[in-house]
């Protein structure tokens, strides 16, 4: 086996056993990004001097027992609203395009504590806001499966990275279903933490009350043995949660008897393409088989998720992006009459169609006459379909819903109507409304070979259950294969 077609964990063990070294994990990386990448576009940045320098570095620290984890010396990748000191961080948006941040985020810190590389910094929509990776100002990422289509967003970048075998893991972050999403249309397994489990500090803020940061990996046992490295209390973000419970790998026991899983009916309801549904149901005779309990139930806040979503989200945008003016940080416009002639200008010229469509959404919705009927609403609706899904975790142990309504879309058609894009996310928002841990697992493929994901919702703090669920269901699966990249069988 080539070493880039390892999971993370087997090219770990392999170092760890000296039967490979660091250096030729990270070379083998960087070939691939070579091969690929020309088609793929999944990075704005590589680092391949700094990738060595660290490798031979954690060489050492591995013989010497500085680093004894189990990702010690695998290679990853960031997207590129994480910052890392001293390497441009951008947010895909041309108003960053030469920020520089004297800081590394807290998970970057975790990253180096535990003996893995950071090899670049991925592609993904602007500011986060998008499910295409089509909105980035510095072009866009195709999938790897097909380069016709998409990878989703906005993580895309680093979902097409680990499924093009250009990175082992990745990280991302995911503020409605920016991770779980691409997983599905990419075919690679990616996981949304309960919120307040991993730091936010150096994530650069869309909506600040769902933004999360989480692992991508090629499978299940890679994404936990990630967030064992990412997760724990930081006192630097106000919203980081103390927790005992971070050995997520030992969960996966593979065993699922008796475990109660959930399908919402309104999940199933019109609108979800006929293969996707296909697949999807296929997944529950495989669960079943496996001697899990699977029953149908009504979610009836369903039809009102996307509009919270979208009120909430577009507000705290709107909130958090009024820091890029053009003052302190960032691009600025060289031609202007005045200070608030150079904030239009710089803003408008700055920020993509997308971000300033959502800004101007969030501006109004908290503007006054709107702001009850408008925020303080959808502040409400959250609290409901929060208190339904308390209702549906006392009965069932894991929920679960397509990671999508359809298999990735070709180039260019989603960003057509971005209405008919935002009703893509019905179901995976309302796991970053509640805060909840949801994962998305390839389940099958479409008549075109596009994957498709199935995705497991948990209780909060669950994580250790949906892992346990999608490492089962993973074994009673069987091999999902990789992204071939049409006559590419390198």
């Amino acid at each position: 086996m080539e070493l880039e077609s390892m999971t993370a964990l087997e090219l770990a063990k392999k170092i760890k056993q000296r039967q490979v070294s660091v250096l030729d994990g990270v070379k083998s990386v960087f070939a691939r990004i070579e091969k690929r990448e020309d088609r793929v576009h999944a990075y704005l940045d590589t680092y391949r001097k700094e990738a060595y320098t660290r490798a031979r570095q954690v060489e050492k620290g591995i013989a010497d027992g500085t680093y004894t984890g189990p990702l010690a010396g695998v290679p990853i990748a960031v997207k590129d609203n994480i910052c890392i000191k001293g390497k441009t961080t951008t947010c895909a948006s041309r108003i960053l395009e030469n920020f520089v941040p004297q800081y590394n985020a807290e998970v970057v810190d975790r990253l180096e504590k535990a003996g893995m590389i950071v090899i670049g910094k991925t592609n993904m929509d602007e500011f986060a806001m998008g499910s295409t990776t089509e909105t980035s100002a510095f072009g866009v990422t195709r999938n790897p499966w097909d380069p016709g289509h998409v990878p989703g967003g906005s993580s895309g970048g680093s979902c097409a990275a680990v499924a093009a075998e250009e990175a082992f893991l990745a990280l991302g972050s995911d503020t409605g279903g920016s991770i779980r999403q691409p997983s599905s249309f990419c075919g690679v397994t990616g996981l949304k933490p309960t919120y307040g489990t991993v730091s936010r500090y150096g994530l650069v803020a869309y909506a600040s009350s769902l933004d999360q940061i989480g692992p991508i990996g090629k499978n299940t046992a890679d994404c936990a043995a990630l967030l064992e490295v990412i997760a724990g209390h930081d006192p630097k973000d106000s919203t980081s949660i103390k927790r005992e419970d971070l050995d997520f790998s030992a969960s996966m026991t593979g065993k699922i008897v008796g475990m109660k899983f959930g399908v919402p009916t309104e999940y199933l309801a019109a609108g979800l393409n006929p293969e996707v549904k296909d697949a999807f149901m296929e997944a529950l005779k495989i669960l079943t088989q496996m001697g899990a309990i699977v029953e149908f139930f009504s979610m009836k806040t369903t039809e009102y998720m996307i509009p919270a979503y979208y009120i909430i989200a577009s507000a705290e945008a709107s909130s958090n992006l009024e820091r890029f003016d053009g003052v302190k940080y960032g691009y600025r416009a060289t031609d202007y009459e005045g200070l608030h002639d150079m904030y239009r200008r710089t803003r408008t010229q700055g920020f993509g169609e997308e971000v300033k469509r959502r800004i101007m959404l969030g501006s109004f919705v908290l503007s006054s006459g709107y702001y009850d009927a408008y925020y303080l609403k959808a502040l409400r609706t959250k609290a409901l379909i929060k208190r339904e899904f308390d209702q549906a975790f006392e009965k069932y142990d894991v929920i679960l819903a397509p990671a999508a309504p359809y298999t990735a879309p070709e180039l260019g058609k989603s960003l057509q109507d971005p209405l008919a894009m935002y009703l893509g996310d019905i179901y995976t928002v309302a796991v970053n409304l509640c805060g909840l841990p949801g994962i998305s697992v390839p389940c099958g493929k479409d008549e075109s070979g596009l994957p498709i994901g199935i995705q497991m919702i948990g209780d909060c703090f669950q994580e250790k259950k949906i892992l346990r669920a999608a490492g089962a269901f993973e074994k009673g699966r069987g091999d999902f294969g990789t992204a071939k990249m049409g006559g590419d069988r390198g």
